[in-house]
């Protein structure tokens, strides 16, 4: 069989890589609408917000489990398949909110099931994208696709709110489920792997490639590190995504329409972050130690604890559109680094367990957040406490990685430094 040209695969990977962010986007759009549609889904199904934060908690269920078992399929299945499983599912799970009978229950099976098909998404989806570049090539795309989460945002927010004031809340999961078919149609017969995926042990005829115990891959400090750097950093995303429609409206005084523009502001705000990290990192001709996505950490968790103090609402605007969103390099700096230190037969599964991880922090927060402001003497009491919370878990997360972030150093131990070429670069 004759190789790919190196201009043909080159191109072929960043057509991947484009899908990949779209199919980000209609996950993360799929998770931003129960949030947007909050106030009128308390209303119409006579929620507290604390059982509305367990609507929202529902979601991540099965999403650690999922994202865990789906990566070891990695192994035996090809990525682009279980791309495609993923889109399909997706959109099962949104369609039936269109039934006007669809309750509570329904809300709450809907979620879970939502959940399970979107947990693998991002280490899948990053196994595949890895596949189409070399080690030292991958810090860029992996910034792309992870600037579908702020795009979906970006374009979910606007859009929804719109279906939601025009055709009623049921019609926004209607939307996210039928562009989730769209998506599957378009990547069926253009899904394929790249010159780096691992063969799945039906297609390999090869001694098996080198592979180390899983243990010494995650006690190191890189892996400990970025995945409690990425559970504060998705703590901080999903409590966004199911709250701060609701803070915007009900303490800051805003509008839902204006809500809605500020956290389209928001997730393109974090979009630009990404981007402009991942073309930094692209243009460095040294490693660095990954300390930058720790300061970033730290920079948030400033930001967040002002964000709570300040009553003045331009103050909170400037920090929602700007230091808080420097959360997100720590995403791009995880994906990176554990593919860095993981064999490349246990690229998929390592990813898969990071994942499973900092999901974790998306079935506490969204639930704790609505105790703590339900538990409080006012909502803005309530809210002010939950982002304290916050910042200080940010900030311990933020030192932590800061010390002990060191990709390179942990893949020499492990015996997986490239032995040619520039080794990537994770972070600034």
């Amino acid at each position: 069989m004759n190789k790919p040209r190196p201009t043909t695969t080159r191109m072929t990977g960043w057509r991947t890589t484009w899908a990949l962010m779209a199919f980000i986007l209609v996950n993360f759009a799929d998770k931003t609408v129960l949030g947007l549609s909050a106030q009128p889904i308390m209303d119409d199904l006579h929620l507290t917000r604390q059982e509305f934060g367990a609507a929202s908690a529902a979601f991540f269920t099965l999403f650690s489990l999922a994202a865990l078992g789906v990566s070891f399929l990695t192994r035996k299945v090809r990525t682009s398949v279980l791309l495609l499983a993923m889109a399909v599912l997706w959109s099962a799970a949104q369609l039936p909110m269109l039934w006007p009978a669809a309750g509570f229950t329904t809300l709450l099976l809907t979620r879970v099931l939502l959940g399970a098909a979107e947990g693998p998404a991002t280490p899948v989806a990053m196994h595949h994208l890895h596949g189409w570049f070399a080690q030292e090539e991958r810090t860029l795309p992996t910034a792309v696709v992870l600037t579908g989460a702020a795009a979906g945002v970006a374009v979910a927010a606007p859009v929804l709110t719109l279906v939601i004031a025009h055709f009623g809340w049921r019609w926004a999961f209607g939307v996210v489920g039928l562009v989730g078919l769209v998506w599957a149609a378009y990547w069926m017969p253009r899904g394929t792997e790249g010159p780096h995926a691992v063969p799945t042990t039906a297609e390999s005829t090869t001694d098996q490639p080198q592979t180390v115990p899983y243990r010494r891959i995650l006690f190191t400090g890189t892996f400990a590190t970025v995945a409690f750097g990425a559970f504060a950093a998705y703590w901080i995303l999903s409590s966004s995504l199911t709250w701060i429609p609701d803070y915007l409206t009900e303490v800051a005084g805003l509008s839902l329409q204006q809500a809605g523009i500020l956290v389209t502001a928001g997730a393109l705000a974090g979009g630009i972050v990404l981007l402009s990290h991942g073309l930094y990192v692209r243009r460095r001709t040294t490693p660095g130690a990954g300390w930058g996505g720790g300061v970033a950490l730290c920079v948030t968790a400033v930001a967040v604890a002002l964000f709570a103090l300040t009553d003045i609402l331009w103050v909170k605007v400037v920090l929602m559109l700007g230091p808080m969103a420097f959360a997100n390099i720590i995403m791009t700096v995880a994906q990176t680094a554990c593919s860095r230190i993981a064999p490349t037969a246990q690229r998929g599964v390592v990813l898969g367990i990071l994942a499973g991880v900092f999901a974790l922090a998306g079935i506490l927060a969204p639930w704790s957040i609505g105790r703590i402001v339900d538990t409080a003497d006012t909502v803005a009491d309530g809210y002010r406490t939950a982002f304290l919370a916050t910042a200080a878990l940010t900030a311990a997360a933020g030192l932590l990685a800061t010390c002990f972030l060191r990709p390179e150093r942990d893949a020499r131990r492990l015996q997986t430094a490239t032995t040619a070429g520039r080794p990537e670069t994770v972070s600034p």
